[in-house]
């Protein structure tokens, strides 16, 4: 591929997930925007809270696109968006009203339609997650945060959040949705997430370690990926956590994650956004 094969008619907006900030070292998306402006990308970060409530981070995602249309001269941008970032984009395109600045949002193995699993974890004494979250949003200021929440994020995995936020926030015509799910081929594709890859298995099916196929599932059509070893990809791979390929070896499945941005930005290109 040539360099401007990611050279979109909208610059790109990638959008973290929860636990992380857009801090410079290190870097949340590992090797992905270096290669994408590599290949003619103009990219951008969401630059939000860690463990901001989807709503906070909304807002906040409304003035980033506000400032990079201003800065570009766009009209609109394309987002890629990673884990519970895509319900802060789905969130600021539909019910914040700014769908007409957004061409395409794709989500990342985001919990579009809720957890399952999460949601018999939320059946523990609530007073766990008070303690939990007052220890949380202590410690998360000190590193940035500006209004930590982090009792109503995990509340907002649950099952029964996800049916009243999709009703909430209907896709918005003209925008172009899709979706990405991992698929972790084991339980010991990635030894961080081996535990819950396991249990997700049981309760849920097909899962990248936190997320499932089915929950991640959204748009136009979703893209199951999986590495072309025995490993498979797991939610922290999609972010290039490794800032390695997968393997040397070439074949079905996807060797190396910035090799699977290029090509997902090449579409968009060809669509015409």
């Amino acid at each position: 591929m040539d360099h401007i094969v990611c050279k979109t008619k909208y610059p790109l907006l990638l959008v973290h997930g929860t636990g992380f900030r857009d801090l410079k070292i290190p870097v949340y998306w590992g090797r992905i925007p270096n290669v994408l402006r590599g290949h003619g990308a103009t990219v951008f970060f969401g630059e939000q809270d860690c463990w901001a409530s989807t709503e906070t981070n909304a807002h906040a995602l409304c003035e980033r696109i506000d400032a990079i249309l201003s800065e570009t001269g766009a009209e609109k941008v394309n987002i890629l968006a990673h884990s519970k970032g895509g319900l802060e984009a789905r969130m600021a395109a539909s019910s914040l009203g700014y769908g007409d600045k957004i061409a395409s949002l794709t989500t990342i193995s985001t919990p579009n339609r809720g957890s399952k699993t999460f949601t018999k974890f939320l059946r523990a004494p609530r007073f766990v997650f008070s303690i939990a979250g007052a220890a949380v949003d202590n410690w998360i200021r000190l590193v940035g945060d500006k209004k930590p929440d982090f009792k109503r994020v995990c509340e907002s995995f649950s099952v029964s959040y996800m049916e009243k936020f999709n009703a909430e926030n209907p896709d918005v015509p003209g925008v172009f949705y899709q979706s990405v799910a991992g698929v972790m081929k084991h339980p010991f594709s990635d030894i961080n997430l081996s535990t819950a890859c396991f249990v997700l298995n049981r309760i849920e099916g097909p899962n990248d370690g936190l997320v499932s196929v089915e929950s991640a599932s959204w748009g136009e059509r979703c893209i199951e990926i999986s590495g072309n070893t025995r490993r498979g990809i797991s939610h922290l791979d999609e972010i290039d956590l490794r800032r390695s390929p997968f393997s040397g070896k070439t074949g079905k499945g996807v060797r190396d994650i910035t090799d699977f941005y290029v090509e997902l930005v090449h579409d968009l290109k060809n669509r015409g956004f």
